[in-house]
């Protein structure tokens, strides 16, 4: 039975037996003793960092103790000494006597020695067997054109390692890691090394300067670091938030969901689908920008290994994947607009007064001020409906003798027959009597319809002449878009009278007077206690007569202003 013994090779310990030992330790001398003496140590160190990587492979989880079979089967792939042995270039390259062990595997790593930035894309050519300018021409064109170059590329940098040793060099170009090849690469990096020494000039190089120079890059690359680590983590920690609301959220009731979250795909796709993706679209990325703060901050820091990044990189890619697959299904739902439009005549004339105001439903909402979007709720008879206060009025001209009103109801779908069908099933009201149109605040739809953007639009066309008399609640519905008159033509509650194309006001507060103010008003002859007719009109001052139930309450001259 051999005696064993433990030695360090390349930092990591192995049991081996006393044959193996011995002749591993004559081979590793003889391979000592054929090499010129510079780069010796350094060559030296890498075959003994080799030959670990091997023995590791072969012991795998079984086998304790290294024996001579073993390391007979490793001088087999590193190659004898006298094979390898190189006097110059020109006879290494004259006689090819050498034996070659079979060597096809490449490894991913970032080659510094080539690099641009991070060494990124001249690692991938290797590896790809590319010329890296069409990786780099490629990546500015994701930078550039699409936004996502940048994030890709920081990525990469994480999870790929930079090639540092002489053996990493070589799986990196997928040379076989032998005497020979680990030899050449030594004295490359010597010979290169060297020539950088020889171009510098020596009197100009202050020792002191250059160690300030170094510390100063130091914090530099620590500041950044710590902003980095300081804003991804915030946002990294938001993020995580978010999602877990959106993944646990589908155990509380619908009404409060469509109340309180709103996400960009609506509720198309499931709460804690969205929240998946989120966490592994966003999250994931920021968790890598805190690990690359972390390394800035703390050079030594421990990497999370190679199978927890690649494992992060694939999730996060299928994620990217299906949040582009979704988002292009749900752009399809969207991308038609459809609508249904009424028309009516309003039974007035230029010279009568139009007053306007808004009601709300008590059933849906207690406040006419209270706007809200789309929202899933239920109507009296407990059926669940969709109710939005997304009602818009226009105020528009018209060289017609009376006014009139055109309802326009629209809706999204993926094509104009699914959206104007989704317009015709919007239900909202509006009536006219004693000369006052009341228009509902609120419009209501089938839950079935889903959110598809839908919206009311009311266009009121006021012919020349005609007086209009807006309530308080109207400012809140207004809409300058598609309108006629500006939206803020003055404070709603007075008198308008359609002039030339713009609206006057008869009984607004002069300059002088601000402090009075008109609240409730209403017309003699209209006998409508929320509408007013003006009397007379002299110059720019207007007489007004009001009066409610028939008692004159207000009796004055006002001065017209305009806006």
């Amino acid at each position: 039975m051999n005696k064993t013994t433990s030695i360090n090779l390349g930092g990591f310990f192995f049991h081996i037996d006393e044959d193996a030992y011995n002749k591993l330790n004559n081979y590793l001398q003889a391979v000592k003793r054929s090499l010129s003496p510079e780069g010796r140590e350094e060559i030296i160190k890498d075959i003994e960092n080799r030959i670990a990587e091997l023995f590791q492979e072969k012991l795998g989880t079984n086998k304790q103790v290294i024996g001579l079979l073993e390391v007979e089967a490793i001088i087999t792939i590193m190659g004898q000494p006298e094979d390898y042995k190189i006097e110059d270039e020109q006879a290494s390259s004259s006689t090819d006597n050498t034996f070659e062990y079979p060597y096809n595997s490449k490894k991913l790593y970032r080659d510094k020695d080539n690099a641009l930035v991070g060494g990124v894309l001249s690692g991938l050519g290797h590896y790809l067997g590319v010329d890296p300018l069409w990786l780099r021409i490629i990546m500015v064109i994701l930078l550039f054109g699409f936004g996502t170059g940048f994030f890709v590329y920081i990525i990469l940098w994480i999870l790929i390692p930079e090639a540092i040793t002489t053996t990493q060099k070589l799986e990196m170009k997928g040379q076989p890691i032998n005497i020979s090849n680990i030899e050449k690469k030594v004295k490359e990096g010597f010979n290169e090394f060297t020539d950088k020494i020889n171009t510098l000039d020596h009197k100009k190089i202050s020792s002191t300067a250059g160690e300030v120079i170094t510390e100063i890059f130091k914090g530099i690359g620590k500041a950044i670091g710590f902003f980095i680590v300081l804003i991804s983590t915030l946002t990294f920690i938001a993020i995580i938030i978010a999602s877990v609301v959106l993944i646990f959220s589908s155990s509380l009731p619908e009404v409060m969901l469509q109340e309180n979250i709103h996400t960009p795909f609506n509720f198309d796709v499931p709460l804690w689908g969205q929240g998946l993706l989120l966490l592994l679209s966003f999250g994931i990325p920021l968790f890598f920008f805190v690990l690359l703060g972390l390394k800035l901050l703390i050079p030594h820091t421990k990497s999370i290994g190679n199978y927890v990044k690649y494992t992060l990189l694939a999730l996060w890619i299928f994620a990217l994947v299906a949040l582009t697959i979704i988002g292009i299904k749900y752009a399809t739902e969207l991308s038609h607009d459809g609508k249904a439009v009424k028309k009516e005549f309003l039974p007035l004339s230029a010279k009568d007064t139009l007053a306007i105001k808004f009601v709300n439903n008590d059933f849906f909402s207690k406040n006419i001020e209270h706007r809200t979007d789309l929202m899933i709720t239920q109507d009296s008879s407990k059926n669940e409906i969709i109710y939005s206060n997304n009602v818009n009025i226009h105020l528009k001209k018209t060289d017609k003798l009376q006014p009139f009103i055109i309802v326009e109801r629209t809706a999204q779908g993926k094509n104009f027959n699914e959206a104007n069908s989704r317009a015709e099933k919007i239900k909202y009201h509006f009536s006219f009597k004693n000369k006052e149109l009341v228009l509902d605040n609120y419009f209501i739809t089938a839950a079935s319809s889903k959110f598809r953007n839908q919206q009311v639009h009311i266009y009121l066309y006021l012919p020349e002449g005609i007086v209009y008399f807006p309530n308080k609640n109207v400012e809140y519905y207004l809409n300058g878009h598609n309108s006629d008159f500006d939206n803020l033509y003055g404070p709603e509650g007075y008198l308008y009278k359609v002039n030339n194309g713009e609206l006057d006001c008869l009984n607004c507060p002069s300059d002088e007077n601000k402090d009075i103010e008109i609240e409730t008003v209403s017309g003699e002859v209209l006998g409508n206690e929320n509408v007013v007719k003006p009397t007379t009109i002299k110059d720019s001052i207007e007489k007004v007569s009001v009066k409610v139930n028939g008692k004159e309450i207000i009796n004055t001259e006002v001065r017209k202003s305009h806006r």
